[in-house]
């Protein structure tokens, strides 16, 4: 038997080319080793998007997208948070189980405080309970599928940290490993991928190239990406050039190759690297546009598989819920 992956998706914006290079591609590779399972956290969404049309949007936005970069839902299971009502009744459970002590270090909680002391607020100012529980719906998330490892990044691995203090607490109480305690998968070797800028691409600083956007706003946006002030005569070093960077991620060693040479010759200018980026980035993306398009198209269509997998995904949770509804003594 197959161990068991878990990857959650937050619902958060649009998706960009940061976002499929380091989370997405990678997370999908793991469905040839591991017994995959993906879902939407709308619930962890709620947390940060309040307008329901935005976040219904988001939701659907994002659950297209993992389906066009190549997610196979006949592969593996997909599914809405919002559709597994075991994973909220474990997360009432599990806080049982968890010290507040604890949620008070979570460090999504502290950086929001923080702020709050920076500011000269009240410590606990704007901090909603959705935060500040957050590690333990995590924990749910993960614990209800019985979860071997959880694909994350090193900022990450205190969630799954969490997850194990609460899954180790039940199992320490009941003497038996009633919970299955998950571990951390650290994906070290996941990409940075730069920004317009050269920074990380992300939302935050308005860097980042959008996944499905069409391909004249690709190419425009690609045109907008900073250089520096090397005029065209003079030879360029690809190893630190934040355009060629992009560039590796989608051409093929030779096309790599060649521009690498060209940039070292002299004789070009960073409008021509920037306009053979933008050849290959939409070489790649314009499937997966195509994809996304006929998706998104059909929402009813999507949201069948979003519930389809809801339906496969159940019996799993429900299981995790029995054991310990009877270790606890509650179950009739």
């Amino acid at each position: 038997m197959r161990k068991v992956s878990l990857t959650g998706i937050k619902p958060t914006g649009s998706l960009h080319i940061g976002n499929y290079l380091g989370a997405i591609k990678p997370a999908l590779e793991l469905a040839k080793e591991f017994d995959a399972r993906y879902f939407i956290a709308d619930y962890h969404g709620l947390n940060t998007i309040k307008d329901p049309k935005e976040l219904n949007f988001t939701i659907r936005h994002v659950a297209a997208g993992w389906l066009a970069a190549g997610l196979d839902p006949e592969r593996v299971l997909l599914y809405r948070q919002s559709s597994i009502p075991e994973i909220f009744e474990l997360t009432v459970m599990l806080m049982a189980f968890t010290s507040k002590g604890l949620m008070n270090r979570a460090h999504a909680y502290k950086a929001a405080v923080q702020v709050n002391a920076d500011k000269g607020d009240d410590l606990d100012a704007g901090v909603n309970m959705g935060l500040f529980t957050y590690p333990v719906l995590m924990a749910a998330d993960i614990i209800a599928f019985d979860s071997d490892v959880v694909p994350v990044g090193q900022d990450q691995v205190q969630h799954i940290e969490m997850a194990q203090d609460i899954a180790g607490a039940v199992n320490a109480n009941y003497k038996k490993p009633v919970l299955k305690v998950p571990k951390a998968a650290i994906q070290d070797s996941v990409a940075t991928v730069a920004g317009l800028d050269g920074r990380k691409m992300s939302k935050s600083y308005n860097n980042a190239i959008e996944l499905f956007c069409s391909e004249a706003v690709l190419q425009k946006t690609i045109m907008r990406m900073v250089t520096n002030s090397q005029g065209v005569e003079e030879p360029k070093d690809p190893d630190s050039s934040h355009i060629f960077s992009l560039y590796k991620f989608f051409a093929d060693q030779g096309e790599q190759d060649a521009l690498a040479a060209r940039y070292r010759a002299g004789g070009m200018g960073w409008g021509v690297a920037k306009e053979e980026l933008f050849r290959v980035t939409n070489r790649a993306l314009s499937p997966m546009r195509e994809r996304y398009e006929a998706i998104i198209a059909d929402i009813p269509a999507l949201d069948k598989i979003l519930e389809q997998g809801a339906e496969k995904a159940r019996p799993i949770a429900a299981a995790t819920i029995k054991r310990l509804r009877k270790a606890c003594g509650i179950d009739s």
